[in-house]
């Protein structure tokens, strides 16, 4: 956020166009994540899924360019290594990938059930029969009170991220984080209060993915990882930056095909079940439909020769009315362009402007049609 505030601050300092601003508000936001996870390809791939959806040279080389630029500074700011590094993979067997998915469809059902609470916490605040600007009061509260029922529950979250993919922890634990972590989460956006998204789907879908690992083969985190792809891909409908993130994160290469099966399940799921993700749905309630599905301007392709007749169909000027009502009523074309006697256009004629003669009786008359025009 911090980083496309700081593009876009600079596109309106320097008054340039829309295009322009939106391109420099993604290519800071990429900085930003890559400068803080150290996942520049992710960071590209969400700028091109969730924020630009065009791939273009005019968007594609200034978001690359900046997330370059990023991850050549973090070194010197945060080290090289990843931020949650990994190495847990384990053997699974010849029905591991189904299991991937399936903790794929795990998370996307996760994901949709928390789409559906926020909003519905939302509706709710709205009908409390108090002024808005005590919301985020009342949601503050309730975070107060989920911090004393877990303390782990409240802060960014990135200590228990790296406790996830490294320690061991008490199943009651994990179940706690969950739960209370899910709830402080939805209340306080709900209630207008500031919050992150990024954080607490990898928490949430972490813990969700290392109590699954519990019954599956492998070690749980190993599966809270996959958890984490999973809730990323399928709360933001972007299963390669899901997968990929999840990868970057920890610099676990070996893992992407599971991540990349468990994100992309999500998504589906996702699809299935909700008609826009937890991102597009309040532009949505705002009267603003957003298209996530990339596609082709059909004009950009097609050629005049291929929707054009160079024989073109005309009227004469002459024509009497009765025959050029009888044209008009064959259907071949809704409008004809009228010539004269020189092949000169001088008007045209359209359906409409035969029911008009109709109406006026018109076309008893002898006279051409363009003067009963």
């Amino acid at each position: 956020m911090t980083g496309g505030a700081i593009g876009s601050l600079f596109a309106q300092l320097f008054h340039l166009s829309a295009a322009e601003r939106k391109t420099l508000l993604v290519a800071g936001a990429a900085a930003g994540m890559t400068a803080i996870f150290g996942t520049p390809v992710a960071a590209v791939l969400l700028a091109v899924e969730l924020l630009l959806f065009e791939w273009r040279p005019r968007s594609f080389i200034p978001v690359v360019v900046a997330a370059t630029c990023a991850i050549c500074w973090r070194p010197l700011l945060f080290g090289a290594t990843p931020l949650f590094p990994f190495t847990a993979d384990p053997t699974l067997p010849w029905w591991g990938l189904i299991a991937c998915a399936g903790m794929g469809i795990v998370g996307g059902l996760q994901s949709a059930a928390l789409t559906k609470l926020l909003y519905s916490f939302e509706d709710a605040f709205e009908r409390l029969p108090i002024h808005w600007m005590w919301w985020p009061a009342l949601g503050g509260l309730v975070v107060g009170l989920g911090g004393l029922i877990e303390p782990r529950a409240l802060g960014v979250g990135y200590d228990v991220i790296h406790d996830l993919l490294s320690s061991q922890l008490l199943p009651r634990v994990v179940v706690a984080i969950l739960l209370v972590k899910a709830g402080i989460w939805l209340v306080a956006l709900s209630s207008g209060t500031s919050g992150g998204v990024l954080a607490p789907l990898l928490i949430l879908g972490g813990a969700m993915g290392w109590l699954a690992g519990l019954v599956l083969p492998g070690a749980p985190v190993f599966w809270a990882l996959l958890g984490m792809a999973a809730m990323l891909g399928g709360t933001m409908r972007a299963p390669l930056t899901g997968a990929i993130f999840a990868v970057e994160l920890t610099g676990d290469y070996h893992a992407l095909p599971a991540m990349l099966a468990a994100s992309t399940a999500a998504y589906a799921v996702t699809v299935l079940l909700m008609k826009r993700s937890i991102l597009t749905e309040k532009i949505a309630r705002r009267g603003q439909h957003v298209s996530r599905e990339y596609g082709v301007d059909p004009h950009e392709l097609t050629r005049v020769s291929e929707i054009m007749v160079r024989e073109v169909d005309i009227l004469a000027a002459d024509l009497p009315v009765p025959a050029a009502i009888a044209i008009l009523a064959a259907g071949r074309h809704r409008i004809y362009p009228v010539l004269d006697a020189a092949r000169r256009p001088v008007g045209l004629v359209s359906r409409a402007d035969a029911l008009l003669w109709q109406a006026a009786n018109c076309s008893a008359s002898a006279y051409p049609m363009l003067r009963c025009r």
